[in-house]
Parts: C-alpha cells; structure tokens; sequence
C-alpha cells in the first residue's frame, strides 16, 4: 500500500499549505522537506512578508489574493496566532511607471479602494517620506504584513492536527513515476503515494529538470536599519512601500518592535543556485541600500540592526508555475514565485490541493507550463 495519498515535496509557504489544504480534506499526506522547521536558507523566513490587494503585476491575482486575504484570517483563527498586521501601502513612481500603472489598473479593474497622491499630499500625509515633484503615489489601506515564520509554523501545526505526518531534515535525492504511483527516494527511505506535489522552491530545477530552462535562482539581500529619528516609521501610522525608479524596484517596512526598518532590492539579484548563494554581505552592499532608503525615507537609514538573504526563484515573465508535470498529471509542479508568491500561501495550498485530487480542475493560464514553449 502506498505510504499516502499524496507526498508533498517542499515544506515551505506553499508546500505547507498545500499539506494542510490536502490533510483537512481527509486525504493521507506525507510532507518532506529538506532542512529542519524554521530554517533560513529557503524562501519562507524573514520577519516580514508583503501582503497586498491591488496587484501591479496582474490584474488576474486580484481574485487569488482576495481569496488568501480570506484564508488567513481564518487561519489566525484556527491557530490562535495573530499572522497579519494592517499597515497599508504606498506604490511610488513616475505616473508611466510599471508600479504605478499596474497598481491602478488592477485598483481600477476590479473596484479596490485606493487613492492616487501627488507627491506634495502625499509627504503631507505621511511625514518621513520624500518625493520628486513628478513622482506619485498610490495608496492602499488593504494591504500589510505577514510574519512569514508563524505562517509556515501555523499551517505545519494545522496540518499535523489534521493527520498530516511531516518529516524534516529529509531531503528527497530523486522520484519517478509510472501511471499508478509516485516513487520518492530519501536517505530514510522510498515512499510512495498516487500523486505528489513538488513545491521545492529554489529545488524545482534540481527535481525537476524540465523546468530548469525557465528557472533562474536569485540571492536577495535584506537590511534591517535602526530608523535615525525614533517612531518616525512606526508600522502602527506608517505604511510599507515600493518604489520605482530609475535605479529599479525597491521594498521598504515600516518600524516594528525590535526589528527596525526593512529595506532590499526587489526586482534584482546575484544568480546563485540554492548550495552556492552567498550568505555574507559586504559593506558596499549595505551602502547602496542605505543611500537608496534614504532617498525616500530620510529618516530611516541608521545603524545596521542587522541583514539577511534570501531565494528568488524566478520565471521568464516573474509569473508563477503551478500546473501538472509534463509527462504524469499526477504530479503537481508549484512554486517558482519570483519573489512576490509568500501572500497568496493559502490560497495556493487550496488550489494544488484541487490539482493533486480533481482530475478535470485546471490551474490559471497565467502560471501554465506551456507558455515557456509557445514563447
């Protein structure tokens, strides 16, 4: 008999998820992962996570996200944890920007509250932020924060309640398929199921090769500055940012207790793979953000608190893969979220869940395997 329904590959944001989804709907999941609960060198650690309604990427998220938006608060409830912090957002740019213009056409499209700030009205609304006269911004009350270490600990604690067993420091070395069942090799072992879900994150190339081509893993830096003017960018009045600019794509927290300001580069990295990403930072790279925080927020940029890395795995177009393997639909491929996937975890989980158990239940065309191939 096999040892599960379904093996979960990967149990980060997404894999966890999914587990939990799977084990709540009476199926027998087995969840493997890698590294021990809480580790850092994936795509799941932190702090802090943005979560947001009007999407500049695509209006087509707006439905997942408004759907995550729901399942979070249901499980803070189930856990008893809180998970989520409402802080608002600000989306800063040149009007003709992507940022600025992505967010006002998902905004637009799908009827989200929001208002569009010039920059006067907006360093009015919000002291401590700094604009050039021709940038703008637009502001969303629905967005906020997530803690990205109780999330992943929440949905685990809810998937074992469930009777999902879930085993750590267990990596899976190589699987293989025939049409009835999924064979996974581990140091402990081979365990087999009817179907998997592979949501190995910076991992998908190495398990699955046929992605590879269209993966490309990126080292992203975090720094944790000590705001310069005290409670200035509190997260209880001050909203987390983005910003576009000629320089690219930024992310900036608000102050929360004992971690100060969060501040990285969003839209681009050092190419790595998972072994050879580097962990240490050099004071050339803390400078740069320093300098670049301090543009717009002038009063944030202080000591260092301290810094942390993390994965990007990105796609081509730095839209999600979530669909069935080539070669077995038995076997759900999921993740690659270039960056931006962490908010829509539970909403994910539903989805491959559906995958890994309806035969006729397709993904979104937007995160298809055959669009790298029509390119």
């Amino acid at each position: 008999m096999p040892a599960a329904d379904v093996i979960v590959v990967g149990l980060g944001a997404m894999g966890s998820a999914a587990a939990f989804a799977l084990a709540q709907r009476g199926y027998r999941v087995l969840g493997l992962d890698r590294f021990a609960p809480g580790h850092d060198r994936g795509s799941s650690h932190g702090k802090t996570r943005i979560i947001r309604t009007a999407y500049y990427e695509s209006p087509e998220y707006v439905p997942l996200i408004r759907r995550a938006w729901t399942l979070w608060r249901e499980l803070e409830a189930l856990s008893g944890r809180p998970l989520l912090r409402l802080t608002g957002g600000l989306y800063i740019g040149r009007p003709e920007t992507e940022l600025v213009r992505g967010t006002l056409a998902s905004a637009r499209q799908h009827g989200l509250a929001h208002e569009l700030l010039d920059a006067g009205e907006a360093m009015r609304r919000f002291p401590g932020l700094r604009l050039a006269p021709d940038q703008v911004a637009v502001y969303e009350e629905q967005a906020g924060l997530i803690d990205p270490e109780a999330a992943v600990a929440a949905l685990q604690d809810l998937a074992r309640g469930a009777g999902a067993e879930l085993r750590h420091s267990t990596p899976v070395e190589t699987w293989s398929f025939d049409r009835d069942e999924v064979q996974v090799e581990t140091p402990s072992g081979t365990f087999r199921a009817g179907r998997a879900i592979i949501a190995a994150g910076a991992w998908m190339g190495q398990l699955v090769p046929e992605l590879a081509p269209s993966l490309t893993v990126w080292r992203i830096l975090h720094v944790h500055f000590a705001p310069i003017v005290p409670d200035r960018y509190d997260a209880r009045r001050f909203p987390f940012a983005l910003w576009e600019d000629e320089s690219g794509l930024y992310s900036a927290f608000p102050e929360l207790p004992g971690q100060g300001v969060k501040f990285g580069r969003h839209d681009s990295g050092e190419p790595c793979t998972p072994e050879t990403a580097r962990r240490t930072v050099t004071e050339g790279e803390i400078a740069i953000l320093r300098e670049t925080l301090r543009r717009y927020w002038p009063d944030a940029g202080g000591p260092v608190l301290w810094y942390l890395t993390c994965l990007y795995t990105m796609t081509p177009d730095h839209h999600f893969v979530i669909d069935r393997h080539p070669a077995n639909p038995n076997v759900i491929v999921c993740s690659a979220c270039s960056g931006h996937g962490f908010k829509f975890a539970p909403a994910i989980g539903e989805l491959l869940a559906d995958l890994a158990t309806d035969p006729h239940r397709t993904p979104p065309s937007l995160f298809r395997l055959k669009r790298f191939s029509d390119r």
